[in-house]
């Protein structure tokens, strides 16, 4: 197992997104948690930031890339619509031997992907690569306040490889959807219903969230909801947990979730404070730069949870 991390060097201060939108000092930070964000530079493409997490992952594993048999690219922003970006993302990364597919889950896309992944890993005994990557400061709208102040661009990686040790891997897993409430966080305009087209405004291809309660309360509801099912599925309570690595939404959310559980703060891993919320890439990038380039302790078990756009959710327990 290898994990991998990226975030770009430019560091954007809340003072910076306080002043545009006319708010007070201090305004995002009470309200978030985040006290600064990432932001690439221009002519930087997913697959760039993508790249780099996914190769820190490859070398930490140790593995040969030839062994790798699929690359898994969860993602909101990819290069383009059409191609998907995992191809060129395997091809940048020089795994010659790799399938290759990209996977939209929003905030919850990398729990998609670890699913996906270890079950592939256990049926087939091959290594598969997961990256988890944004691009979010491209679809900021500062005409709408509630997501212009969180998000930001980052990239997180594992490398996920066949163990003969048990209680590795996904020990148990929940995931949710709500589709009554598809339209609380969205970009209007770029699929089929809304095409792109000469006429199209600029502030349709932006972010927007269009009830910021409605989305706390369904996120914070999600995420325990499916904790409490993923752990009852491992067969372990939360006291068993080792690590909660949540989404990074926002500290409101994540405190309100870590409430509900009865989780230790001191077993929360965030790194929200200095990185936003880079949806989908949040809970890798936050796995790889806790950990710090060091292994997880062999029979540590971790929790991760996400909730986001669709609404998609879930939980996974995860055995080290």
């Amino acid at each position: 197992m290898g994990l991998g991390h990226h975030a770009p060097e430019r560091r954007v201060a809340n003072a910076e997104i306080e002043a545009r939108l006319g708010l007070g000092a201090g305004w995002i930070e009470a309200r978030t948690g985040i006290r600064e964000r990432r932001w690439v530079g221009p002519g930087v493409a997913l697959t760039d930031i993508a790249a780099k997490a996914g190769d820190m992952a490859l070398t930490a594993s140790g593995l040969n890339r030839s062994k790798i048999a699929l690359t898994i690219l969860a993602t909101s922003t990819p290069d383009h619509l059409l191609p998907p970006s995992a191809p060129l993302l395997a091809h940048k990364l020089e795994l010659a031997c790799s399938g290759a597919i990209d996977m939209a889950g929003a905030c919850a896309g990398f729990l998609y992907a670890l699913t996906f992944a270890d079950a592939f890993v256990k049926t087939q005994h091959a290594p598969v690569l997961v990256v988890a990557a944004n691009i979010l400061s491209r679809r900021i709208n500062f005409a709408d306040r509630g997501s212009a102040i969180l998000f930001s661009d980052a990239a997180g990686a594992v490398v996920l490889g066949p163990a003969d040790r048990p209680g590795t891997g996904i020990l148990g897993v929940e995931l949710a959807s709500n589709g009554k409430s598809y339209d609380l966080i969205k970009i209007p305009a770029g699929g089929s219903v809304t095409p792109f087209s000469r006429d199209l405004g600029t502030e349709e291809t932006l972010m927007i969230i269009s009830d910021g309660k409605a989305v706390f309360a369904e996120a914070v509801d999600m995420m325990a909801r499916t904790t409490r099912a993923a752990l009852d599925r491992a067969g372990i309570g939360r006291d068993d947990i080792d690590q909660w690595i949540p989404h990074q939404a926002n500290t409101r959310i994540m405190e309100a979730t870590r409430r509900q559980l009865g989780i230790a703060r001191e077993r929360v891993v965030s790194t929200v404070e200095h990185f936003g919320n880079s949806s989908a890439a949040s809970i890798p990038f936050s796995w790889s730069h806790h950990a710090g380039g060091r292994r997880h302790v062999p029979g540590h078990r971790l929790l991760l949870t996400a909730a986001g756009a669709g609404m998609t959710g879930g939980s996974v327990v995860w055995g080290c």
